[in-house]
C-alpha cells in the first residue's frame, strides 16, 4: 500500500475573497433563504450604523425587476481616498478586504450593529455583480465589480445632488444560491423591527419587480412604545399607558417599553445593537431580576402582600407583559449557541438598576395602574399555585410519568427516536387506514378526536384535562412546561397527518399553537413536520396518478390527455385506503414532508396571538388582507 504524498504543495491557500465563494455558509449561514436575506441585512446594517453614529436619516431599499437589490442611504458615503494599507481606494478596499471597515477600533463608529456580521466584502463576494456609487464633496463616484473582482476602476461619473450617502446594488450570484428569489415579507419584517429600533431612521421598502409592485415606508418616533403597541394589537391590554424609559449610562443606551394584557402568556424580546438576542443574556437578566423586585417590594410597601404572603416569582410577574428591552453598547460580546446571547456582564447591573429605579418611580406616580399591575400578578400567583397542584394531581395518576402508552398509540418496534417517527391523524377513519398502510418497524400512528383544545386561551391546569393532549404528552415521553425534556423524546419525526380542507387546517393550527407554547423546543429544533397528502386522483383506463396542487393537475392532465380521464378531488385522508395512503403521504422515499421552523419567534407569537386569540379585528384585517390569495374554498 502506498501512502499519498503530504507536504506544502496540498495546502491550499484561499486569497481574498475565494474562501468566501468557496464556503459561503461559513460566512451566511446557508445559501438558503436565510442565506440570500442575510446579504440584504448586511448592506442595511451599515447605513443603521451610520445613523448610529448620528449621520444618517434615510434609507432606501429597492428589490428590482432584474433580481437585484438596491440599498440606498443619505450617510456620510464610504471614503474614497487611497488606503494606506492597501494601496487601494478605501471603497475598493471595503468592498474586496474581509474585516475591513470602521467597526474594528477605528474610531468610525463608536456603536456598530454589524459586528455579528461580516461586511459588505462577502455580499460583494457572493453576487454575479454588484455596483457601488458614493456622494462625496460634490461627486458621484462609481465602481463595478463581478463575483467580488472589480470590473472598472473608481470614476466621478456625475454632480451629486445630495450632499453625502452610499448606494449599493448587487445580484445575488444564482450558482452560489439555491434560489435567487428575495421574500418581500421577509424583509419587511425586518425593515419595520429596525425602524422601531431606531426611532431616528426613516426606511421607505420598495418592490419593483412586475405583477409584485409594493412600497411602504417605515419611521416610528415613538420607538420601542410603538413597538409594544404594535406587538399588542392583537390582545386586550389591562391599562393604557406603556412603561417607557430611555436612558443613557456608562456609554450604553437603556431603552425599553413594557404593557400588560389579559393574555396568559410572557412576551419578552431583548436586542443588543439591533440584533435580536433570541437566547437572552445580561441585558435580558437584569431586566426580569429588576421587575421581580420591583413589584415585590411595591407589594410589600403598599401592603397589598402581608408577612405571611410568599413573594411573586419571575413568573408571576410577567405572565401577560409584553416587553422590548433594547440595549446599545460599545464592543457586545455574543455567546450561545447561535451567538444571539449578549455575554458582557456589567450590562446586566446597568439594566437592573435603571429598570428598579425607573419602573419603580412610575408604579408610585401611578397608583391605579401599579393596582391593577399588581392584582394581575397576584392572579397568576394563584393560577400558578393551581397549576402546580393539578400537575402533582395528574402525576399521581401517572400521566406524565406513566410507562403505558394510549390505548390509541399504535407503536412502532423501532425503539432509537432518530429512526422513529409518530403520525398525528385525524380521526379514527383516517387512523385505521393510516395503521394498515404504515411501515410498523418504523412509524407510530395516534389517531386524534376532533379538535384539540385551544391551548392559546387555556391555563396549563385545564390543558392537562384534555384526552387528546394527554395522549400526545405520554406518546412523546418528554413532558410538559417545567418537565419538559426533550432527551427523553421518543420520536424525531412528529408529523402532523390532516386531511387537506378548512377543518383539517385548523386542527393543524391547534397543533402547532400547541407545541409552539408549550413544547417549543420540538419546533426549534426542527423535529415537526405537516404531511402533504394529495388532493387529487388521477384516473385513465388502468393507470392512476395523484397531483397535490391544482398547477401539479393541470399538467398531468396536458401529458395524460383530458380525454377519457376522471378526476376526483379527495375530501378526507379517510377516503384513501391504506396502499393509496402509504404511497402518496407516508412512504419515505416518496412522500413530501414540509419542515415546520420558526424563523423569527416574534412573528410566529404574533400570527399565533392574532389567529388564535380573543380579538376578532385583527383576524378579520388578516382575512381581508389575504382573501386574494385564495383560488378555492372548501366549505
Amino acid at each position: 500500500m502506498t501512502k499519498h504524498e503530504y507536504g506544502a504543495d496540498q495546502i491550499q491557500v484561499l486569497e481574498g475573497l475565494e474562501a468566501v465563494r468557496k464556503r459561503p455558509g461559513m460566512y451566511i449561514g446557508s445559501t438558503g433563504p436565510r442565506g440570500l436575506h442575510h446579504l440584504v441585512y448586511e448592506v442595511v446594517d451599515n447605513s443603521i450604523d451610520e445613523a448610529l453614529a448620528g449621520n444618517c436619516s434615510e434609507i432606501y431599499v429597492s428589490l428590482n425587476n432584474d433580481g437585484s437589490v438596491t440599498v440606498k442611504d443619505n450617510g456620510r458615503g464610504i471614503p474614497v481616498e487611497v488606503h494606506p494599507k492597501t494601496g487601494l481606494s478605501t471603497l475598493e478596499t471595503v468592498l474586496t478586504v474581509l474585516h475591513a471597515g470602521g467597526k474594528f477600533g477605528g474610531g468610525g463608529y463608536k456603536v456598530s450593529g454589524g459586528l455579528h456580521g461580516v461586511g459588505v466584502s462577502v455580499v460583494n463576494a457572493l453576487s454575479e455583480w454588484l455596483i457601488a456609487e458614493v456622494a462625496r464633496d460634490g461627486n458621484v463616484y462609481r465602481q463595478e465589480y463581478k463575483r467580488g473582482i472589480p470590473t472598472t476602476k473608481l470614476e466621478v461619473v456625475r454632480k451629486a445632488t445630495i450632499e453625502s450617502g452610499t448606494s449599493i446594488t448587487f445580484l445575488p450570484d444564482a450558482t452560489i444560491f439555491d434560489e435567487v428569489e428575495f421574500s418581500y415579507d421577509t424583509l419587511e419584517y425586518r425593515f419595520r423591527e429596525l425602524s422601531f429600533l431606531n426611532r431616528v431612521i426613516k426606511i421607505q421598502f420598495q418592490d419593483k419587480r412586475e405583477g409584485r409592485e409594493k412600497d411602504k415606508t417605515f419611521h416610528y418616533t415613538g420607538g420601542l412604545k410603538e413597538y409594544v403597541k404594535y406587538l399588542n394589537k392583537s390582545k386586550n391590554t389591562i391599562h393604557e399607558q406603556i412603561v417607557y424609559i430611555d436612558k443613557i449610562a456608562e456609554d450604553c443606551t437603556i431603552e425599553l417599553a413594557l404593557q400588560y394584557t389579559d393574555n396568559i402568556r410572557e412576551n419578552i424580546y431583548s436586542f443588543a445593537n439591533n440584533i435580536n438576542t433570541h437566547e437572552g443574556g445580561s441585558h435580558l437578566a437584569g431586566f426580569k431580576s429588576a421587575l421581580t423586585k420591583v413589584m415585590n417590594e411595591y407589594s410589600r410597601r403598599n401592603n397589598i402582600l402581608k408577612d405571611k404572603d410568599e413573594n411573586l416569582s419571575g413568573e408571576d410577574v410577567r405572565e401577560g407583559l409584553t416587553a422590548i428591552v433594547s440595549v446599545k453598547l460599545p464592543e457586545p460580546q455574543f455567546e450561545g449557541q447561535t451567538k444571539t446571547k449578549l455575554g458582557n456582564t456589567f450590562m446586566r447591573g446597568l439594566v437592573d438598576s435603571i429598570t428598579s429605579e425607573e419602573v419603580g418611580a412610575f408604579m408610585e406616580e401611578n397608583p391605579s395602574v401599579a393596582r391593577i399591575i399588581i392584582d394581575k400578578c397576584l392572579r397568576a400567583q394563584r393560577a400558578r399555585e393551581a397549576a402546580k397542584k393539578a400537575r402533582e394531581l395528574t402525576r399521581r395518576k401517572s400521566v406524565l410519568e406513566n410507562t403505558s402508552l394510549p390505548g390509541k398509540l399504535a407503536d412502532c418496534s423501532e425503539k432509537s427516536p432518530e429512526k422513529s417517527e409518530i403520525f398525528l391523524v385525524e380521526g379514527d377513519s383516517a387512523g385505521g387506514s393510516a395503521k394498515g398502510g404504515r411501515d410498523r418497524n418504523i412509524q407510530a400512528i395516534l389517531p386524534l378526536r376532533g379538535k384539540i383544545l385551544n391551548v392559546e386561551k387555556s391555563r396549563l391546569d385545564k390543558i392537562l384535562s384534555s384526552d387528546e393532549i394527554k395522549n400526545m404528552i405520554t406518546a412523546f415521553g418528554c413532558g410538559i412546561g417545567d418537565d419538559f425534556d426533550i432527551e427523553k423524546l421518543r420520536y424525531h419525526k412528529i408529523i402532523i397527518m390532516t386531511d387537506a380542507d378548512v377543518d383539517g387546517a385548523h386542527i393543524r393550527t391547534l397543533l402547532l399553537t400547541f407545541f409552539f407554547r408549550y413544547m417549543r423546543p420540538l419546533v426549534e429544533q426542527g423535529y415537526v413536520y405537516a404531511a402533504q397528502p394529495p388532493l387529487f386522483k388521477i384516473k385513465k383506463g388502468k393507470k392512476e396518478d395523484y397531483a397535490f396542487s391544482d398547477d401539479e393537475l393541470n399538467n398531468k392532465l396536458n401529458e395524460m390527455g383530458r380525454t377519457g380521464t376522471e378526476v376526483s378531488r379527495y375530501k378526507g385522508l379517510g377516503e384513501m385506503n391504506a396502499e393509496q395512503l402509504w404511497e402518496t403521504t407516508m412512504d419515505p422515499e416518496s412522500r413530501t414532508l414540509l419542515q415546520i421552523n420558526i424563523d423569527d419567534a416574534i412573528i410566529a407569537d404574533e400570527v399565533f396571538s392574532m389567529l388564535m386569540g380573543d380579538k376578532v379585528a385583527p383576524r378579520r384585517e388578516f382575512i381581508e388582507a389575504n382573501a386574494q390569495f385564495v383560488k378555492d374554498l372548501d366549505i
